[in-house]
């Protein structure tokens, strides 16, 4: 009898009360860790991992300091354990459903709750989701045993009848990067990589909402929002749908399904666009699900209206590649983006607000996440629908040949499905792509050598199925407002076809050592990579050594260069085109200046290709570690030469000049959906500022265009000894003649005034020479508005220095002009 009452005391509490939603508890508290050899436990934090835990504690040294990293491979080889105790309180416990949401469990983990087992996984990319009413109580365990991958990876081996290339990395469904690249550490570790949520719930709760939008123009917005719910009732609901606050549409639905549409309508709906062409606009929208005056459930979020196509389309020359937004061909300039860091764990918010700051500082207007790395965290896409920034989308497979059993193959495709669903309402997402360079590789980077025909047959087809079926079938059932592209790039650069169809990874910058001249011609369709190395600034490069050295001869810093060539490849190009210095601090700098203007090259010839090139997206923005890499930021958050010079070489309206046959050839570039007049004004000087040509012409600049403005023949110019100085509106271009070992600079004084100002400092340049590359350093930790910048003859250049600190300690400049011999 006291049970009964009880029962009908809570539904009558339950049926009274407004507001029944869903909860949703974090369990990031008191969380423990050991190796299960061990028995003592030590503090955790979760979302974490091994690594971090181990060096919060003083197990072990920083991963990230000198050759530390060889010391710590045991710790992949071991099994490791969490665990945590929380509470639940009466009126959660009494709800009617009560689940463990696990994301990011990394990666064969057993999970057992108050000592029975729960879960078993093995895909570090997929969420998993627990029943757990019948097993928790007020006070509980959670425990958690990681199994290293190691001996997963074993016995998926031995079930083969071959080798598949690229290592055992490739039967684990976790970050490939873990286990090493030629700009990663070998840092294979396990833990909980995001946050675990005990969720709960009684008659109703949403699961997924998704906002297919059907059609868009200028005076209408049609979408379907698609309801995925949990429901123990087929009562009737009341589902309100605001938009920007507003109710939009109200819906009676006389029966609860588990799956219902309700279709929206905005009227004159303003649009998302790319940051550099028009406002990003989003629109607020919430879902609340009713019966009578009780909230089952709401959920909401922010909602570009938009469209995004990738145009692949046959012509004369071969086959287009490019992006439409609302109709509109988008010229796309940006960078390939890897995991910020090792461990994941570390990074927070306001890394990834500086980051994606940083690339529309930058001018940047998409970003492709790739393939050997992760699905990124939500705040990541959120930040790029809100900045404008198109996001190219890699599922998780890089550089390698998978397999393609049933088994592994099942758990793939919940992955996908997982991940897409997650997505597919940021507006920012442009391109689902199958996976980085595994196509290529398997054409062209000797891995069918050796093998029988039946054999190569047997991992195609298991290519086929994964990256031709399988992966754009989900996109295809989940989001098919977006295209699939199989892998990146279509073609390797050993095909002719690279330049003409689809898009290209030019290596033969670097890896096979083309001078960067070879980028003025070598044109693609679509540049989706290629990248140049330089060493990291100089506070990155203490950070590997441990102490206040800039030295880059040791060996722990070797330990910092992960691509076997990387130094000899670096002083070539540098013995090629460049003074060689005899200090390492100026070869630090040397390095990033060549790799700055070896880049700029190619954005310069790719943009003037345009509409031929629709795209350049350079390898790559960021690291995962202090290390010597292809990026334009280093681990630190410092920007490199190249991101200085990146931000001016994709402006929208850009003047670009090259040389042909002693002609100059003068650019006008305009990625702006308007067109513009004004006077093109040219003048050549010496270095010591004395006038040798001038001439002003009246020009139009169409919307969206390339094209020469002006010619002019130079054979009267002593090349090495002259500046080109060009000017349209607001826009400046500096461009030499001579290569840069050859110029003729002169040694001189930079006057300098440092004011303090509210947010940093401001810095007043001046000189009565020409300074070339003029590079600003401080100990003060802080930002420059402007590095490596050029300085004209009596002219005066103020750049912003903003930083936190009382002074700009330890102030210092150096110049291209000092290196010159």
């Amino acid at each position: 009898m006291n049970k009964l009452f009880l029962v009908l005391l809570i539904a009558i509490m339950y049926s009274c009360k407004k507001d029944d939603s869903p909860k949703a508890n974090n369990l990031n508290q008191n969380w423990a860790f050991k190796n299960v050899k061990d028995t003592i436990w030590h503090a955790a934090e979760v979302p974490g991992e091994v690594h971090s835990d181990l060096f919060r504690n003083g197990t072990i040294e920083d991963p990230f300091v000198a050759n530390n990293e060889l010391d710590l491979q045991w710790i992949s080889s071991e099994d490791w354990e969490y665990k945590t105790n929380f509470k639940v309180d009466e009126e959660t416990l009494l709800k009617k459903h009560l689940e463990l949401d696990f994301k990011g469990l990394d990666t064969y983990a057993t999970v057992y709750l108050n000592g029975k087992e729960i879960l078993k996984t093995n895909n570090a990319f997929r969420e998993f989701l627990v029943d757990v009413k019948s097993i928790i109580k007020a006070e509980n365990e959670l425990h958690i045993v990681f199994e290293s991958t190691t001996k997963a990876e074993k016995i998926e081996k031995e079930k083969l009848p071959y080798e598949l290339p690229a290592g055992d990395r490739i039967f684990t469904r976790k970050p490939q990067f873990h286990y090493g690249w030629d700009w990663g550490p070998v840092l294979t570790s396990s833990g909980v990589s995001r946050p675990i949520i005990l969720k709960s719930w009684n008659d109703f709760k949403i699961e997924d909402v998704y906002f297919n939008q059907k059609t868009l123009n200028d005076t209408l917005a049609e979408i379907e929002a698609q309801f995925e719910v949990k429901t123990l009732f087929k009562d009737p609901i009341t589902v309100e749908i605001y938009v920007n606050n507003i109710l939009n549409t109200k819906t009676e639905l006389e029966e609860t399904s588990k799956t219902f549409s309700i279709p929206i309508q905005i009227k004159n709906p303003k649009k998302w666009w790319p940051h550099n062409i028009g406002e990003p606009y989003l629109y607020n929208i919430k879902t609340v699900v009713k019966q009578g005056r009780r909230t089952l459930d709401s959920y909401t979020l922010k909602k570009g209206l938009r469209t995004i196509e990738l145009v692949t389309e046959k012509d004369s020359i071969g086959e287009s590649f490019y992006f439409k937004v609302n109709d509109i061909p988008v010229y796309a300039k940006g960078a390939n983006y890897i995991p910020q860091h090792s461990f994941q764990n570390q990074v927070k918010i306001e890394d990834y607000k500086r980051i994606l700051g940083d690339a529309v500082d930058a001018n940047m207007n998409m970003l492709r996440v790739w393939g050997g790395g992760i699905y990124e965290d939500d705040i990541f896409y959120e930040l790029c629908d809100e900045k404008g920034i198109m996001v190219w989308q890699d599922f998780m497979f890089a550089c390698a040949m998978y397999p393609g059993d049933d088994n592994y193959l099942e758990n793939v495709k919940q992955e996908a499905i997982d991940n897409v669903k997650r997505l597919r309402n940021h507006s920012s997402i442009a391109l689902w792509c199958g996976n980085n360079e595994n196509n290529e590789a398997w054409h062209r980077w000797g891995w069918q050598t050796g093998r029988s025909e039946d054999e190569k047959n047997e991992i195609w087809g298991n290519y086929l199925k994964l990256f031709d079926t399988l992966l754009p079938q989900v996109v295809n059932d989940y989001h098919n407002e977006i295209d699939y592209w199989e892998s990146s790039p279509r073609y390797g650069r050993g095909n002719p076809l690279y330049k003409t169809e689809g898009d290209a990874h030019d290596w033969w910058i670097w890896h096979d050592e083309y001078p960067f001249e070879h980028l003025q011609d070598a044109v693609p369709r679509f540049m989706s990579e290629f990248g140049f190395q330089a060493f990291p600034s100089y506070e990155a490069i203490k950070y590997i050594n441990g102490n206040e050295s800039t030295s880059v001869s040791s060996k722990a810093f070797d330990t910092h260069q992960k691509h076997p060539r990387g130094y000899s490849i670096i002083k070539n190009y540098m013995e090629r085109d460049y003074p060689v210095p005899d200090n390492d601090e100026d070869y630090v700098y040397m390095s990033q200046l060549m790799q700055a203007n070896g880049m700029v090259m190619g954005f310069e010839a790719q943009r003037r290709a345009k509409p031929y090139n629709m795209g350049t997206l350079y390898w790559q923005l960021n690291d995962c570690w202090p290390v010597i890499s292809w990026s334009s930021i280093d681990f630190l958050g410092n920007w490199k030469a190249m991101h200085y010079k990146t931000k001016k070489a994709f402006e929208d309206v850009l003047i670009s000049s090259r040389v042909v046959n002693d002609t100059l050839n003068v650019y006008l570039i305009n990625d702006d959906l308007e067109s513009y007049k004004g006077d093109l004004k040219l003048k050549i000087i010496d270095f010591n500022g004395n006038l040798l040509h001038e001439v002003s012409k009246p020009i139009d600049v169409e919307a969206d265009s390339s094209e020469i403005k002006y010619k002019l023949d130079i054979t009267r110019f002593n090349k090495d000894e002259v500046v080109v100085i060009s000017t349209f509106k607001d826009e400046i271009s500096l461009f030499y003649l001579g290569k840069y070992k050859a110029l003729k600079l002169q040694k001189g004084d930079i006057k300098q005034t440092v004011t303090k100002t509210d947010d940093g400092f401001s810095i007043e340049l001046s000189s009565k020479i020409l300074q070339k590359d003029v590079f600003l350093i401080s100990e003060a930790k802080g930002h420059f508005s402007d590095n490596f910048f050029d300085i004209l003859p009596n002219e005066t250049k103020v750049i912003e220095f903003k930083s936190k600190a009382n002074e700009i300690k330890d102030f210092r400049i150096k110049t291209f002009n000092n290196l010159v011999r």
